[in-house]
């Protein structure tokens, strides 16, 4: 089965508005676009209240992947798999992932640290996935 919403047609700028409205409604105090070495947006940072106080968190969007499964799948049209293309699917991607998230924690299965967590910025200024990731090669697992 081809990757999920590998047909949209959703501009990433339609869909990066859904995203900061729907974090809007959950009380984020700022959102920002993060941007590669390239211009192109390739994810999102914001600031929002949790139990332990106001945190970061950076939600990376990462578009090579996508590029690459696209590739990679024979169902995938050709014309399809171009990176503006994958662009579009990634953002989507990445606003249902919200969404999903969003709804863990309205029905009490999960809290917003525990699916927040990977991508809140920690003292060092990187996520805790990338200091977890740093910590697991310094001992060599």
């Amino acid at each position: 089965m081809p990757i999920l919403n590998y047909t949209t047609t959703i501009d990433v700028e339609k869909t990066m508005g859904e995203i900061n409205r729907a974090l809007a409604r959950r009380g984020v105090t700022r959102i920002s676009t993060l941007y590669d070495e390239h211009g192109v947006a390739a994810g999102l940072a914001f600031t929002m209240k949790t139990d332990y106080g106001v945190r970061d968190f950076e939600l990376p969007v990462r578009t090579g992947g996508v590029l690459a499964a696209m590739k990679a799948d024979p169902a995938v049209k050709p014309a399809q798999k171009s990176a503006a293309q994958a662009a579009r699917v990634a953002w989507r991607i990445a606003k249902d992932w919200l969404e999903a998230q969003s709804a863990l924690i309205d029905a009490q299965l999960a809290t917003l640290d525990e699916v927040m967590m990977p991508y809140m910025v920690g003292d060092t200024g990187q996520t805790m996935y990338a200091v977890y990731r740093s910590s697991q090669k310094a001992i060599g697992v």
